[in-house]
């Protein structure tokens, strides 16, 4: 006994009490202070004790339990479910009203799935702009746009509005992925407002718009011919080949175009003209000879006209000399001469080739080519050979299709000679002697060598005699005297000062003598 006083007997609850106090589930007991069910395995509260329950209520309608959901966190209680305190102390599990469902915990929402971003349309097509305006119809021109997106162009379509309404209308039913456009079935003097838009899978782009309306109507130009740069000149084609010329021209309203050759009309079974809108194209399938000339070109516009000349030369092989002929044979050499062909391939003959063939081996060998004259020497010739001779001529096609033939050989007959000197006239070359370089004085030092020099001419060669003071020389080792191609020399060697003085230099021959003398001091 803990000493306290028991606390007096309930009266029972009233009727509406009782069909409130339902009995909790025996699975799990009601909570302490939550409506809410708990996870599983969580811990049960006590139930009230039976002295202080209730009596039995009337039997109702069994609700199905609420579905168990294991939940991180019970949410907070509200008022509606709060428990019901007891006089005793012990609460009583909130139920639901009489014939009212049980509410079961709601799941946890799904997470929103993230959307996909969308594919944004192409951008605007560029530099939209008119390339030609006649009196029913224009044409546009423009660039693909910068972004296409990853599913790329369907193609573009085109709307125009005339000028005053807002009524845009599309030319095309379906797009298409040309650049380029012709409006047709247009009424002249009609100012037409023009856009241009990109498709895709993705959608349309925004409009590339013209800033002015484009008035339809004839823009007059006058005629022009635009000849290209290779045909101002003359247009050379071979025999048999194909002659296909365009030739382009401008003019607004189209101008009318007329081929002559000579001042008359052109043979149509062999030349073709086809004319467009902006050339003319001027064709032969295998030319001929007879098809070169001047042909002239006309174009022509209410009276304005512009004139153009196509000069055509057809030419082909030339044919070969003529005449040819061995002129000359003398030692190692042949002289030959020919006359130029007479048919030079309707082009001017560049030159010659000349070739020679050995009896012995039979083969031909070129000798000279591009030859511009009618004759020719050939040499180096070997001895005992005999030689053939023939002659190419040469034009802008190339060499002629056969060749000139000497009727004649060539033989390099091997021929005795005999040396002849030539006969020299004797020449008197006796000459007295003749100093032309003479001595010159000099100073030398005690003890060192020294030399004096002179020259002399003269035939016989002239005796050179070397003296000092008036005295000659002799045999003195003190003295060497030398002479080589005329000139003298005299070493005196170690001098002193008695070797000073006056020294001559003498030439003797049948026909004279000279003499040169110095003076030769010693310090």
């Amino acid at each position: 006994m803990t000493g306290k006083t028991a606390p007096p007997a309930k009266k029972p609850a009233p009727a509406a009490a009782k069909k409130k106090a339902v009995p909790a589930p025996k699975e799990e007991a009601a909570p302490k202070k939550e409506a809410a069910p708990k996870e599983e395995g969580a811990p049960k509260e006590e139930a009230a004790p039976k002295k202080e329950a209730a009596p039995a209520p009337a039997p109702v309608t069994e609700e199905p339990p609420a579905p168990q959901h294991p939940l991180e966190q019970p949410p907070a209680p509200t008022e509606e479910s709060a428990p019901v305190p007891t006089e005793a102390g012990s609460e009583v599990a909130p139920v639901p009203a009489e014939g009212s469902p049980a509410v079961p915990a709601e799941p946890p929402a799904p997470e929103p799935k993230p959307e996909k971003p969308k594919e944004e349309p192409p951008s605007c097509p560029l530099s939209l702009a008119v390339e030609e305006v006649s009196e029913n119809s224009f044409t546009l021109t423009w660039k693909a746009p910068e972004q296409t997106g990853r599913a790329g162009l369907d193609g573009y379509v085109v709307e125009i509005c005339k000028d005053g309404s807002s009524d845009w209308k599309a030319v095309n039913q379906e797009p298409f992925l040309s650049t380029r456009y012709t409006i047709p079935n247009l009424s002249s003097g009609d100012k037409i407002h023009v856009r241009v838009v990109a498709v895709s899978a993705s959608g349309t782009s925004i409009p590339a718009t013209l800033e002015q309306p484009v008035l339809i109507r004839e823009i007059l130009q006058l005629p022009k011919i635009r000849m290209p740069r290779h045909l101002r000149e003359t247009y050379i084609r071979r025999v048999g080949d194909a002659v296909n010329i365009m030739i382009p021209f401008q003019g607004k309203p189209q101008p009318e175009v007329s081929w002559t050759k000579g001042g008359q009309p052109l043979d149509t079974n062999r030349i073709n003209i086809r004319n467009t809108a902006r050339d003319t194209i001027f064709y032969i399938r295998q030319a001929q000879r007879g098809d070169s000339g001047k042909y002239e070109l006309t174009v022509q516009i209410n009276g304005a006209e512009d004139k153009a000349t196509l000069d055509i030369q057809v030419v082909e092989p030339p044919g070969p000399p003529q005449n040819l002929k061995l002129v000359d044979v003398w030692g190692f050499n042949v002289a030959l001469e020919w006359t130029p062909p007479m048919d030079n391939g309707n082009s001017e003959i560049k030159g010659y080739r000349v070739q020679k063939s050995d009896k012995k081996s039979g083969k031909w060998f070129t000798v000279l080519e591009r030859c511009t004259r009618t004759s020719c020497t050939i040499s180096d010739l070997i001895i005992g050979n005999t030689y053939s001779f023939r002659v190419f001529s040469e034009n802008i096609c190339g060499l002629s299709d056969s060749a000139a033939v000497a009727s004649g050989v060539a033989s390099i007959e091997k021929t005795k000679t005999t040396y002849q000197p030539e006969k020299i006239p004797q020449r008197d070359m006796m000459e007295p002697p003749k100093f032309t370089q003479p001595l010159t004085d000099r100073t030398t030092t005690r003890g060192y060598s020294t030399h004096l020099f002179c020259s002399v001419r003269g035939f016989p060669q002239p005796k050179i005699i070397w003296l000092k003071n008036q005295m000659e020389i002799r045999e003195d080792p003190k003295y060497i005297a030398l002479i080589d191609q005329g000139v003298c020399s005299l070493e005196i060697r170690k001098p002193g000062p008695f070797d000073g003085g006056v020294y001559t230099c003498k030439a003797v021959n049948p026909l004279g003598e000279a003499s040169v003398d110095c003076r030769l001091d010693v310090k």
